[in-house]
């Protein structure tokens, strides 16, 4: 089932007076996506969600990645594609002269319209340089969606002092994504200083005791510092987008 179709034929029956704009919008809000058997594309995400599908490389070969990633591209969507590999970079260069591969977020985006930015400010803090790719990967999500956005990296609460440093910038921020494994409490430390809303990301990074992100995880899920949300570990997409959603 092709959106594009649907959308032409109901189109076509609201010129010409058969269908009301009303129970157009209403069916358009329901519409559809493209069955290529191993994949249903969400075509209708664009409209529905304001950003159209995001295509998670893990678990598919690289022709399952390729072939969504045509019809992605011919509906005139962006693709942003996550956890993406050097290889699959190359594949989809080749027939898309014009991607980008962030190798740092791995994360590959193909757009050929530049987005609006809005005037929002989304600071991304990060407690160890270990941390700088997850958020990346929040950084570059923010971006394609049409944000401005700022790195601060490493200013983790073993030296708390480079935090409070760049306090003047951090309540410039509109929204602040923070990124930091081993405990995780600078989450709490930000939260505490700013009145914007707070994403803590916990991440993988860390020994033993941090059962790669739990313990992160968990410290922030118990914070005590209002306003702050928590995604999954090492979920920087998932941070980027809702710091969008923030935003804009």
């Amino acid at each position: 089932m092709y959106a594009s179709t649907e959308i032409k034929k109901l189109l076509r029956d609201v010129s010409r007076g058969r269908v009301s704009s009303r129970k157009a919008f209403q069916k358009l809000k329901d519409l559809p996506y493209q069955d290529i058997g191993f994949a249903r594309i969400d075509h209708h995400r664009q409209l529905r969600k304001g950003f159209p599908e995001v295509l998670y490389c893990p678990g598919k070969t690289l022709g399952q990645i390729i072939g969504i990633a045509r019809i992605i591209i011919s509906a005139g969507s962006i693709l942003l594609a996550t956890r993406a590999t050097q290889e699959i970079y190359v594949a989809l260069k080749k027939i898309y002269p014009w991607a980008k591969f962030d190798k740092t977020a791995r994360v590959i985006f193909i757009q050929r319209k530049k987005i609006a930015v809005g005037k929002g400010l989304i600071l991304i803090v990060t407690a160890g340089t270990s941390d700088i790719p997850v958020a990346q990967e929040a950084a570059v999500t923010a971006r394609i969606m049409g944000n401005r956005v700022k790195m601060l990296p490493d200013v983790g609460i073993s030296g708390i002092h480079r935090l409070l440093n760049e306090r003047k910038l951090l309540r410039r921020a509109k929204t602040i994504i923070v990124v930091a494994g081993m405990e995780g409490a600078l989450a709490s430390v930000v939260g505490g200083l700013v009145k914007c809303p707070i994403i803590a990301v916990p991440t993988s990074i860390g020994y033993g005791a941090n059962f790669e992100g739990m313990a992160a995880l968990l410290t922030m899920l118990n914070t005590c510092s209002p306003g702050v949300v928590v995604v999954n570990i090492d979920n920087g997409f998932g941070a980027g987008y809702f710091a969008s959603l923030i935003n804009k």
